[in-house]
């Protein structure tokens, strides 16, 4: 099947992911701090599932360029990762941030310390018939470590660690999305998700453009090949396999990360349902390479935004042009923060512009139906927990 729509990341000079220089100048800024941090993500569509995303934190100050594109189970160039890559990189930096914290406050020596994570999430229905429904099921994390702690008290120490992660917040409970809607300039009311209090905000429109990339030493993000091939019931691999109209399939994205001798996190990020190309990622918190709250923030965005490019291109509908401001509030880390708390999240706030000939009826059912079909929304609306097996080596 031919791809969709230009190669505008493969075509361009631009670093797919780069800290940038003037955000001010941009007009991005972070939105009130009111738990801990607090991130701002503008995200918008380049051509085809193609789309490009800033994030500013008010915790860091710093703001990232990211970029994202899916491969050909959706009929992408496969130019950079999927958008499940970036939550599930910026899920088991998390995690990695509060196992070290928690062992530096403990004393505990780690001596060796790998983490491989799978995340899973569903697809189930008829778009034509609009029942179609993106689910969220339980994370599963394999913690390979050397350290004195006895079974039971490194069972508790590692679970420790993972609810002190800010995505903590968003996993234990049931978020309900909240969103503000646009077509053509015009405020609409929302039909069936939550509406936002307040006004529409201002349309970020090509402010994008205006970004400059800071210089830096480090390839952030590169791919590394196909995933290796596993079994994953229900899973897929055809082409174009998540544009059929009726759809009951199963997605595994993965990650293995490691923290190399000056503290950067190296993950691989897997892709083994539906299988597609692995990429390596640097994170860090202190501004040498994207924070895993950056990464969590714009993987949502990015995941939400891919909706309406499917929908719209399943039912060909018209959409040329659509654009986000989202809002992602955090707790500080239990650990890495020193809270000593569990982590804790707001629901997401999210703002749609829409620039479409359709009916503010069909605008309505846009908004609706990616949400509906959204798997990062539905891992804010599920209760969800971290199965945690451990390795020692």
């Amino acid at each position: 099947m031919a791809k969709l729509g230009e190669n505008v990341i493969g075509e361009s000079s631009l670093a797919p992911l780069f800290k940038v220089s003037n955000a001010d100048e941009v007009g991005i800024n972070a939105p009130e701090n009111r738990k801990g941090d607090a991130l701002r993500t503008w995200v918008r569509s380049l051509s085809g599932f193609q789309k490009e995303a800033l994030v500013r934190s008010a915790k860091t100050g710093d703001t990232w360029r990211l970029v994202s594109d899916e491969g050909p189970y959706l009929s992408g160039h496969d130019e950079a990762p999927c958008p499940l890559a970036f939550l599930t990189t910026g899920m088991i930096a998390s995690y990695m941030n509060e196992i070290c914290a928690l062992a530096d406050m403990q004393g505990v020596e780690i001596r060796k310390l790998k983490l491989i994570q799978d995340n899973f999430y569903t697809m189930k229905g008829s778009m034509p018939k609009r029942t179609m429904v993106g689910g969220a099921e339980p994370v599963e994390l394999r913690v390979e470590i050397d350290c004195d702690l006895e079974n039971g008290a490194l069972n508790t120490f590692l679970m420790n660690a993972v609810h002190a992660s800010p995505l903590n917040g968003l996993m234990r409970g049931k978020l309900e999305s909240l969103f503000k809607l646009g077509r053509n300039g015009v405020e609409l009311p929302t039909a069936k998700v939550a509406e936002l209090e307040g006004d529409l905000f201002p349309d970020p429109g090509n402010h994008f453009a205006k970004s400059r990339a800071e210089a830096s030493s480090f390839m952030l993000v590169e791919p590394v090949g196909m995933t290796p091939k596993k079994d994953v019931a229900l899973g897929t691999a055809a082409a174009a396999s998540s544009l059929a109209d009726e759809q009951n399939r199963r997605l595994n994205p993965g990650a293995i990360a490691e923290l190399r001798p000056d503290g950067i996190k190296d993950i691989q990020q897997m892709l083994y349902s539906p299988h597609g190309t692995s990429f390596r990622f640097l994170s860090s918190e202190d501004g040498r390479a994207p924070d895993a709250n950056t990464l969590i923030s714009a993987g949502i965005g990015f995941c939400f935004m891919t909706q309406f490019g499917r929908f719209v291109s399943m039912l060909k509908l018209d959409l040329p042009d659509y654009r986000i401001v989202q809002d992602t509030h955090f707790s500080l880390g239990g650990a890495s923060g020193g809270t000593g708390r569990a982590g804790e999240a707001d629901p997401i706030e999210t703002h749609v512009y829409l620039e479409t000939s359709e009916s503010d009826e069909t605008a309505q059912e846009m908004l609706d139906i990616s949400e509906q079909t959204c798997f990062l929304h539905a891992f804010c609306r599920t209760n969800l927990k971290t199965r945690l097996k451990v390795v020692r080596v």
